[in-house]
């Protein structure tokens, strides 16, 4: 299978695609020096990388689509400039691919591309599947039902296309998890907030292998949650954590410091989305990592 994944540099990307080496992978990157870099320990599978899609009159040559590319979400405040940076990064690529696709005589089977499950805003303590309709003026659902609404275009009876509203990624080689560890390995963790919200996560293999999946699973389509079928309130979260790092678990960080540090971005860590894999689970996926103690157990122990 011919694969064009975007976004290959990334903490899913360089995974996937170490898991991918036995098809023939392109690889679409703005710094080709820094995607070898970061993926020199498959230089010797024949990788192609290319820093555009302007060549392109077409997708005819590619089986399917994998399209993770897009700035960061949480790196930087959510001021007006950022915003667009964070949306024009995602939107701009996924329009490019979708008019490929359209332009394509045979085109791929299927566009595998990125969301998050920031779609479905604050649902408190409800339990929400792919089902729910939501109607939200947070920006994280803007964000993502836009970059849905772009990649759903290039669906057709040739070309299948699957969303991946991702959870909070679990991994030893960074994300979310190295930046909470330093408070906590400093015997300073403790909840955000009233530590009530709910925590969508899942484990970096089960992330991999679910978009492995949904590649390989003909009949699946539309939106997917990647999270594991068991999310946690915060405060069990970094309760556990604190527990398996075998560290003091007493810090309160209240809600407003984290406004004040983060402004409109600390909705990503005080948002509550109880959210489940159900079409993904239907479909017949099994999870490795579906509790957290397990999957921290596993990460913490594998960490550089």
């Amino acid at each position: 299978m011919k694969i064009l994944i975007t976004g290959g540099s990334g903490l899913i990307g360089s995974e996937l695609i170490k898991q991918l080496v036995s098809h023939e992978i392109v690889v679409l990157t703005r710094s080709e020096k820094q995607t070898r870099a970061k993926l020199n320990h498959l230089s010797h599978y024949p990788l192609e990388f290319i820093t555009s899609l302007e060549h392109f009159h077409d997708l005819n040559s590619f089986d399917a689509v994998i399209n993770l590319a897009g700035e960061p979400i949480a790196d930087r405040r959510w001021t007006n400039s950022q915003k667009q940076t964070i949306c024009q990064s995602r939107w701009q690529l996924t329009e490019k691919i979708v008019d490929l696709i359209h332009a394509s005589s045979s085109p791929p089977a299927v566009l595998i591309s990125g969301s998050a499950v920031g779609f479905y805003g604050d649902q408190q303590s409800h339990p929400i599947d792919e089902n729910l309709h939501v109607q939200s003026h947070e920006f994280s659902h803007y964000v993502c039902a836009t970059w849905e609404s772009i990649a759903r275009k290039a669906e057709s009876e040739d070309t299948r296309v699957c969303l991946l509203r991702t959870g909070v990624v679990l991994s030893p080689d960074g994300g979310a998890l190295k930046k909470m560890l330093p408070p906590y390995q400093l015997g300073f963790g403790g909840p955000i907030g009233q530590g009530n919200q709910y925590l969508p996560w899942i484990h970096i293999h089960d992330m991999v292998q679910g978009i492995i999946f949904l590649l390989e699973t003909p009949y699946a389509h539309g939106p997917f949650n990647l999270c594991a079928p068991h999310p946690v309130q915060n405060r069990i979260f970094s309760k556990m954590l604190s527990r398996t790092l075998h560290r003091p678990h007493f810090m309160l960080m209240p809600a407003w410091a984290i406004r004040l540090i983060m402004g409109e971005s600390a909705a990503l860590v005080l948002d509550s989305i109880r959210a489940k894999p159900k079409k993904l689970t239907e479909l017949g996926f099994e999870f490795q990592y579906s509790h957290l103690e397990p999957a921290l157990k596993q990460i913490l122990q594998a960490l550089p």
